[in-house]
């Protein structure tokens, strides 16, 4: 039975997906910032309020646009461990984005150094000193719209935005990039894989609007670990 956290401003609630010792970890809904900005008290300051947690510790950002999979620590030293697991690169990460204009390229790798663009946006330059890395297949769903399978190799900021930006293909909704407009930016964190205290844990949050047609998908897409991803070494694509 799926449950839901209460959380001031959302009537409904929040999808609660596992609640550990360690860790809770939630479906972030789009629209909302993890942090505290002007236009909202932040995500993780409403869970810890709502919860009455004594601490809650934000392991990793998603974009306000971006909905599915939120890490956070109940405590401290959970937290630099699972930090530690991200910037290491041994997190397991699959997003799920949408996009309605045909891309350069059905499938491969996206490469490139990240560069400050104008208010506050991002460019993918040719260069490759410290680049950001994006391995992703795509299928089309029909009407124009195909959907994204993304392994973020790298974590950098607004990484997945640019990368499908880069190949003629911006994000369905996400206006910095130019993406078509829509309700709301189709970008879903889908697939989180980690191990704590010795255990492998491995989660999944499908996304529920009818956009993203789940039961288009390749079947393949199921089990996303087991698929052919082209294997890199020293930051170059290798095919296999």
């Amino acid at each position: 039975m799926t449950k839901y956290l209460p959380v001031e401003g959302f009537p409904d609630g929040i999808q609660l997906i596992a609640d550990t010792e360690d860790f809770l970890l939630i479906n972030k809904p789009a629209g909302i910032s993890v942090h505290k900005d002007d236009q909202d008290a932040g995500l993780v300051m409403l869970l810890q309020t709502g919860l009455k947690l004594p601490e809650l510790y934000l392991v990793h950002r998603l974009d306000r646009m971006t909905s599915g999979l939120l890490l956070l620590a109940k405590r401290k030293t959970v937290a630099a461990e699972l930090g530690r697991q991200f910037e290491q690169r041994r997190m397991t990460k699959f997003y799920m984005a949408l996009s309605q204009t045909k891309p350069k390229k059905k499938q491969g790798l996206i490469c490139g150094d990240m560069l400050k663009a104008r208010r506050g946006s991002w460019k993918l330059a040719p260069s490759q000193d410290n680049p950001a890395l994006t391995q992703f297949f795509s299928h089309g769903l029909g009407g124009g719209l195909r959907v994204f399978l993304l392994r973020p190799v790298t974590g950098k900021t607004h990484q997945l935005r640019v990368a499908l930006k880069s190949i003629g293909a911006p994000i369905l909704g996400d206006s910095r990039y130019s993406g078509v407009a829509a309700e709301r930016g189709y970008l879903h964190a889908w697939y989180l894989g980690f191990e704590l205290s010795g255990q492998i844990y491995r989660f999944s949050c499908v996304p529920q609007e009818t956009e993203w047609r789940q039961a288009e998908w390749p079947d393949a897409w199921s089990e996303p670990e087991l698929l052919a991803w082209p294997e890199i070494k020293s930051n170059k694509l290798v095919k296999q």
